[in-house]
């Protein structure tokens, strides 16, 4: 796999304002010497943990979320897949072990598996399929905040769905990126639709501080699935998507389409700023 990005891998000035969106899906990948192959690409600690999942639908899940970190990184830097070392903060987001500038985030369905990599801003990614909105909106007294509850009243069944999946990746895609886990409460902050921003983030800076961070978000649909990226950016990135078959064929380079960007600005962190006075 190496090879077809070798020409991208020297180019740091550019890649600093590019993200890099890997696909995988765990249905294609089921061949018996293909899980063969992955699995020797795993530290003893992953091959423990891969072992010791009951389900085979969870165990095939966990393979190929770990193979596709491991060969994506390996595209933006000369470190072989299979020698990755990985740590984690106390709130379980993982980074290089030594750091090598790259930042990268993963988030895993049984349809689809994603890795966003960066090099140097930190990132987050949530992916979720079309069929999980109904159980999500079903949670929403819990998880979405009043303002975000307020919103979806007002809709249609229909849109209500589609916007109870969207706030769901976006929530989760910032939390990661924040690599706060489960310290950070889901209704402590708000995704409000509408108006000339279109998306914006509101955070109430007492529970959740934002001194002079700026993030970019946006929603991409693909395959089925809603996916959520979040980026500590001031500018939109360029956003490059890679669709990979570890150990079946070369990473294939997906077409560009339009992305838009959505961000929290100085002037809205000023905003709440006020507000948690």
């Amino acid at each position: 796999m190496g090879e077809l990005l070798a020409s991208n891998c020297d180019r740091t000035g550019e890649d600093e304002e590019q993200l890099y969106l890997w696909f995988a899906h765990p249905e294609e990948l089921l061949a018996e010497a293909v899980t063969q192959q992955c699995a020797l690409l795993l530290s003893e600690d992953e091959r423990a943990r891969w072992r010791r999942f009951r389900l085979a639908r969870n165990r095939h899940e966990y393979l190929i979320t770990r193979t596709l970190v491991r060969t994506a990184l390996s595209q933006y830097h000369s470190i072989a897949p299979e020698a990755w070392r990985f740590q984690s903060n106390e709130y379980g987001k993982p980074s290089t072990v030594p750091d090598c500038g790259l930042r990268f985030n993963l988030s895993n369905s049984p349809g689809m598996v994603v890795c966003l990599i960066s090099r140097g801003p930190e990132v987050g990614v949530d992916v979720e399929p079309y069929e999980r909105a109904e159980e999500i909106a079903e949670l929403a007294p819990e998880v979405f905040s009043p303002p975000e509850l307020a919103q979806l009243a007002a809709l249609s069944n229909r849109e209500r769905l589609d916007r109870a999946l969207s706030l769901w990746t976006l929530k989760e895609a910032y939390i990661k990126a924040k690599a706060m886990g489960l310290s950070l409460e889901m209704n402590e902050f708000s995704f409000l639709f509408g108006g000339a921003k279109g998306i914006r983030l509101e955070v109430d800076l007492r529970s959740c501080p934002e001194p002079g961070r700026s993030w970019k978000f946006c929603l991409l649909d693909h395959a089925g699935h809603r996916i959520a990226l979040m980026a500590e950016m001031g500018d939109s990135p360029e956003l490059q998507r890679w669709d990979a078959r570890p150990f079946r064929s070369s990473p294939a380079r997906l077409a560009d389409s339009e992305v838009r960007w959505f961000s929290t600005s100085q002037t809205d962190r000023a905003r709440e700023s006020v507000k948690s006075l």
